[in-house]
């Protein structure tokens, strides 16, 4: 058995910006983009997992596939895996999370995920690209990943660290991390029945509980930074880049 399946965690309670996933982008919902390029990148099935029923509705209005959930999640992963035991579980050995905010991912990055998960061991894959300037390393909106090695475009190696914010970045080989996870179906299962660890809480970072508990998360390079919508503003910022 070797399947994947891309799970798209969404839900409109977002702090920062409320009713995000149905924000639109050239008359499109941001969420029914995101599902769109995870469909072109060819890999697999895509569902959106969401406890609200009108991101249920928009993704069938569209022609998709979407799971619906429970409001009590900790993190995106944890609704992932709901999805994945109500719907999928015995058909797949390879998971993705995709985070349901980067309308502008480009769907060869889905598909060389897989194709590192599949070439190599390891429990959880995600991407990372090169930080562009110095001012991304001081945002706290964007995660950081370090590696103890350089990137290049064929390694696919072990991440050292996540954070937002560290004042030490010197002499670190940093880069800007990418809301994508593959998980092996035995690391899934094993992640969510795990606490939340205590740099996942002060970090606000999912990928920290698996860090602490010592799975193995290695990281490959994106050509290409997509956007985080996390504002309004930063919707602005993607619908020019989109448009451009």
């Amino acid at each position: 058995m070797k399947n994947t399946v891309i799970i798209i965690p969404s839900r409109l309670e977002a702090k920062r910006f409320p009713n995000k996933p149905l924000a639109e982008i050239n008359n499109i919902p941001m969420i029914v983009h995101v599902f769109n390029r995870a469909k072109e990148s060819k890999v697999g099935q895509v569902f959106v997992a969401t406890p609200d029923n009108e991101i249920l509705n928009i993704i069938k209005e569209n022609g998709g596939k979407a799971i619906l959930t429970t409001h009590h999640h900790t993190s995106g992963s944890d609704r992932v895996y709901e999805a994945y035991t109500k719907e999928i579980k015995n058909d797949v050995d390879l998971i993705i999370n995709l985070q349901g905010d980067m309308p502008n991912i480009k769907p060869d990055s889905i598909s060389k995920l897989v194709k590192l998960m599949r070439n190599n061991e390891c429990d959880i894959g995600t991407l990372a690209s090169h930080i562009k300037n110095e001012n991304e390393t001081k945002d706290p909106n964007i995660v950081k990943v370090h590696i103890d090695q350089v990137l290049n475009e064929n390694t696919f190696l072990k991440a050292k660290d996540f954070f937002r914010i560290d004042k030490n970045v010197n002499n670190k080989k940093i880069y800007h991390h990418i809301g994508i996870y593959a998980f092996t179906s035995a690391a899934l299962t094993k992640y969510v029945k795990l606490a939340r660890s205590k740099l996942e809480i002060e970090r606000n970072l999912e990928q920290m509980r698996a860090m602490e508990n010592n799975f193995t998360i290695k990281v490959g390079l994106s050509n290409s930074i997509p956007l985080g919508v996390d504002t309004k503003e930063d919707l602005i910022k993607v619908t020019k880049e989109m448009n451009y």
